[in-house]
C-alpha cells in the first residue's frame, strides 16, 4: 500500500496548466529539426561530390571536414557556435546558433553516407548513358542520383531520427524546444521524474512514427514505387499501352 501511493505521488504534476508550454517545445523541437536537416541534406551533399572529385585540392578540404566534424561532440560545436563566435565579433540568435550547430554535426555523417550511396552505383549506368549522348548534368541528376538515393535512405532515416533527438542537446543554450520546457517544468513543479518520464515519452511518440513511416517509404522506393505524380501516370500510361500492344510515344 505504501508503496502504491507513493508511486501515484509521483503523478501530481498539473499539465493542464503545461500544455502550451509543451505544445511551444513541441513546435520549436520540430522547426530546429526541419530546418538543420534541409540544411544538412544541401551541404552533406555538396561535401559528397567533392569528396568524390578528381582533384585533390577540392577532395581534402572535404575529407578534412568530414574528419573534423565527426571526431567533434555536437555538445562542444553547440557551444563554440553560441558562445565561443560572440568572442570573434559574430553574435547569433539561439535558433540560429542552434540550427548552424545542427547542419555542420549532420552535413558531416550525411556526406559519408551520400558519398558511400553514389560511389556504389555501378560505372557501367553512366557509362550506358554516355553511349546514349547524354552529359554529366543529366547522367547524374537522372541515372546516377535516383539510384544513390536509394541506396542513401537507411542511412538518412537513421540520421534523420537522431537529429530529432539530438534536439534535446539545445537545452544547454536555453534553445526553448522540448526539453528546455521540460526543465523549466520540472524546476517549478520539484517532480523532475515524472516531468522527464513524461517528455521521454512524447519524444518517442514522435520518433517511432517518424522512423516507421520512414521505412514503409524506404520499402515503397526499393519496391519501385513512384512517389511524384507526374512519374506515376507516365507508368500507367505505359501500363496501358503495353496491355493494347501499342508502343510508348
Amino acid at each position: 500500500m505504501t508503496a502504491l501511493s507513493s508511486f501515484t505521488d509521483v503523478f501530481q504534476v498539473p499539465w493542464n496548466d503545461y500544455v502550451g508550454s509543451i505544445a511551444g517545445g513541441l513546435l520549436r523541437t520540430l522547426g530546429y529539426t526541419v530546418a538543420s536537416f534541409i540544411g544538412a541534406t544541401i551541404l552533406g551533399l555538396a561535401i559528397a561530390l567533392m569528396r568524390l572529385n578528381r582533384l585533390r585540392l577540392v577532395r581534402v578540404p572535404a575529407a578534412f571536414y568530414t574528419e573534423l566534424f565527426k571526431n567533434v561532440p555536437l555538445l562542444a560545436i553547440i557551444f563554440l557556435t553560441y558562445f565561443g563566435l560572440p568572442s570573434v565579433g559574430i553574435r547569433l540568435e539561439v535558433f540560429e546558433a542552434g540550427v548552424l550547430s545542427l547542419v555542420l554535426f549532420y552535413a558531416a555523417y550525411l556526406s559519408e553516407i551520400f558519398r558511400a550511396a553514389i560511389a556504389g552505383v555501378h560505372q557501367g549506368q553512366q557509362e550506358a548513358s554516355q553511349a546514349l549522348g547524354l552529359g554529366r548534368g543529366k547522367t547524374f541528376t537522372h541515372v546516377v542520383l535516383p539510384q544513390a538515393v536509394r541506396l542513401a535512405l537507411p542511412g538518412t532515416n537513421t540520421m534523420f531520427v537522431d537529429l530529432i533527438k539530438s534536439t534535446s542537446l539545445l537545452v544547454t543554450i536555453s534553445a526553448a524546444e522540448l526539453m528546455t520546457q521540460a526543465q523549466l517544468i520540472a524546476s517549478e513543479t520539484f517532480r523532475a521524474l515524472e516531468v522527464y518520464l513524461v517528455i521521454s515519452t512524447a519524444y518517442f511518440a514522435i520518433c517511432y512514427p517518424v522512423s516507421q513511416c520512414l521505412l514503409l517509404l524506404e520499402r515503397k522506393i526499393h519496391a519501385g514505387v513512384p512517389l511524384s505524380l507526374a512519374r506515376r501516370r507516365r507508368l500507367k500510361l505505359a501500363r496501358t499501352y503495353l496491355a493494347e500492344g501499342k508502343i510508348c510515344p
